[in-house]
């Protein structure tokens, strides 16, 4: 079984930086892309960003020259960098990750809060 298991969340100033790491249960090898995913209250679970197994990036427009998304596949971790933090990205980030075999994981979320 597949665990996702997020940290790094709190709570910054508009402006600020923070680094969210997903620490996957086995090598990340196994899975076609990771990503963090977000929710705010009242909202959907939107994408903030993705990677691939290649390497490929992708990022939501709102996200884009802000955030920064990496991977450590020695130590099968997801990173997202989140640089000049604005209070609209207040919200709970989640892992996710797609399993080779069709199967997506979450992690439990980590919550962002952003005051103004």
């Amino acid at each position: 079984q597949v665990q996702l298991v997020e940290s790094g969340g709190g709570l910054v100033q508009a402006g600020g930086s923070l680094r969210l790491s997903c620490a996957a249960s086995g090598s990340i090898f196994v899975f076609n892309a990771m990503g963090w995913y977000r929710q705010a209250p009242g909202k959907q679970r939107e994408l903030v960003a993705s990677i691939t197994s290649g390497g490929n990036t992708n990022y939501a427009d709102s996200v884009k020259g802000r955030f920064t998304i990496s991977r450590d596949t020695a130590n099968s971790t997801v990173n997202l960098r989140m640089n000049s933090l604005k209070p609209e990205d207040t919200a709970v980030y989640y892992c996710n990750a797609d399993h080779l075999f069709g199967v997506r994981y979450w992690g439990q979320g980590t919550q962002v809060t952003v005051s103004s």
